[in-house]
């Protein structure tokens, strides 16, 4: 999980420190300057709050930075054919229709989503939160909340799309290639994705030109961490995260409920790719787009964080396959 605050850090900035420190007649002009751009800035944020949920400390963020991003693809003329669980984009690409799920590759038993994929980590994760569950005290979410059961196989991670499902959290963008890649897909670009993401009307929310409030699960009123464990900073693999409910409303959803948040191309549309979960892409560095449930952004398709590595995973990381369209029609089997 990254959740980055709204407000700015308990640090001085450099700016401000410049400002305190014996500065140059000369550079004095300057000083000022920056000191109005911030404070008209910090007037601005606050306005763009307005009408936003009260959230608790932890569960707050901020809109993305716009460098590094990527840019939208021109949308190409023609028919593109791709399979049934995959929608035909902008003329050029086949994207999932919705968030990831895993599979077992050789018996196509679905894998437990509260887990990474892989059995070592998903018994620690297990072992530990069952253990301190039992030292948690008695009335508090912690000890109530059961820990989902452990599975009794080991996978051969593969991606599925599935709709009504839980989404598969807990993913490395190495584990999400993998996957992709073992159903005969792979990890969309940043800019197919965000291609995609903007729908055929090309807009930076997938069901209009501004952010609306609850028409994405993003931005939502906790925090999981916060809630479980008290601090939103640590236990990021605890495997009840993406099973707490807050008011009686699960933070994370099934994939496709959440019906305004679809990114529509012709009569079809990719489901979920602003909040639920963050999607990784295809990024050498490492990069996540789309927010999750619980972070502070409004950025919409313009959501991204790339301060973690490829193999970095938490109960918010997911991801989406794509595809190159086929030469004919692909037909159900």
């Amino acid at each position: 999980m990254c959740v980055v605050p709204l407000a700015l850090g308990a640090g001085e900035s450099p700016a401000l420190a410049k400002q305190k420190a014996p500065a140059a007649a000369g550079r004095a002009k300057e000083h000022a300057s920056k000191g109005a751009k911030k404070k008209r800035g910090d007037s601005a944020r606050r306005a763009s709050r307005k009408g936003a949920p009260k959230r608790s400390r932890a569960s707050t963020g901020r809109d993305d930075d716009e460098r590094g991003r990527a840019m939208p693809l021109s949308i190409l003329p023609g028919v593109i054919h791709c399979p049934p669980e995959m929608v035909a984009v902008a003329g050029r690409v086949c994207v999932d229709r919705f968030e990831t799920s895993i599979v077992d590759a050789q018996t196509g038993a679905a894998w437990p989503p509260f887990y990474a994929p892989d059995w070592a980590k998903a018994q620690q994760a297990f072992e530990l939160y069952r253990e301190r569950a039992t030292r948690a005290p008695v009335e508090s979410l912690e000890a109530k909340l059961a820990i989902p059961s452990l599975p009794d196989f080991q996978v051969k991670p593969k991606a599925a799309s599935a709709g009504h499902v839980l989404p598969q959290g807990y993913l490395s963008a190495d584990e999400a290639s993998a996957a992709c890649r073992a159903a005969g897909k792979r990890l969309c670009s940043e800019a197919e994705w965000i291609t995609a993401c903007r729908g055929e009307a090309q807009r930076d929310f997938p069901y209009g030109e501004s952010y609306e409030q609850g028409a994405c699960n993003v931005y939502r009123e906790n925090h999981p961490s916060a809630m479980l464990h008290h601090d939103a900073s640590r236990y990021h693999d605890d495997p009840r995260n993406n099973l707490v409910e807050f008011e009686g409303k699960s933070l994370l959803r099934k994939t496709g409920e959440t019906p305004r948040c679809g990114s529509k191309w012709g009569d079809d549309a990719v489901m979920d790719m602003v909040g639920n979960l963050d999607e990784w892409v295809d990024d050498a560095q490492g990069a996540f787009v789309g927010g999750f449930y619980s972070r502070g952004t409004r950025a919409g398709c313009n959501a991204r964080i790339d301060a973690h590595p490829r193999g970095y995973s938490d109960y918010s990381t997911g991801a989406r396959c794509c595809a190159d369209p086929t030469a004919t029609p692909v037909r159900w089997r």
